[in-house]
Parts: structure tokens; sequence; C-alpha cells
């Protein structure tokens, strides 16, 4: 039996950064993934080498717009807000998500 990953599945990434970002308001990328991990009680981690380019796609979709600004520490870091794109696109994305959920439920309680 392999390792178990608790890496998130490709697809969710962008519904949840969009959803904690429509409820906490501009995070930068260290603070969004800290969240994500505390939030789902260690259960997931979002590893910078799929953060970073999910970010950049998803300002270039005009889902987020970003700015930079100086972290709680004084440090220099790029922070990411919420568009009324990315919140439209947060709807789809939710709904997807319970389509996808409902039919995996399905399956594992009739196959």
């Amino acid at each position: 039996m392999g390792k178990g990953k608790n890496d998130i599945l490709q697809g969710t990434l962008t519904l949840l950064v969009l959803r904690v970002l429509a409820t906490r308001g501009a995070l930068h990328g260290y603070a969004l993934t800290a969240l994500i991990q505390e939030t789902s009680a260690e259960l997931l981690r979002v590893e910078e080498g799929s953060l970073y380019p999910a970010l950049h796609r998803m300002e270039q979709e005009g889902w987020l717009k970003s700015e930079w600004d100086l972290t709680e520490r004084g440090r220099q870091a790029k922070f990411y807000e919420i568009t009324d794109k990315g919140r439209k696109q947060l709807d789809f994305e939710r709904e997807s998500w319970e389509r996808l959920t409902k039919g995996v439920a399905r399956v594992m309680r009739y196959a």
C-alpha cells in the first residue's frame, strides 16, 4: 500500500482559494496555505508548487486581483483578492463540487 497523500485534488484548489478569499478578504500566498491547512484540521495541504501557478492563472482569468503590501511581519508580499468575476466562478465551482460529491456518494453506497 502506498503512502497516504493529503495534497489537494487537482481542481479543488480553485474552489478552496476562491472560498477563502471570499470569506477572509485579501491574503498573501503563505497565509492562504496556512489557513486552508488549519481550517481543514491539517487534512489538506497546499504545496507552493501548486498554489502560485494557480494564483497566477486565476489572476489571468480575472477571478483575482493582487497588489504588493507588507505582511504582519513587515515583509513585502503579493496579496490576492477575489473579484466580482471570481465570485461568479466560485458559485460555478461550488455547484460542480456538489455534483461531484453527490455522484461519488451514490457510487459508494450502491456499487
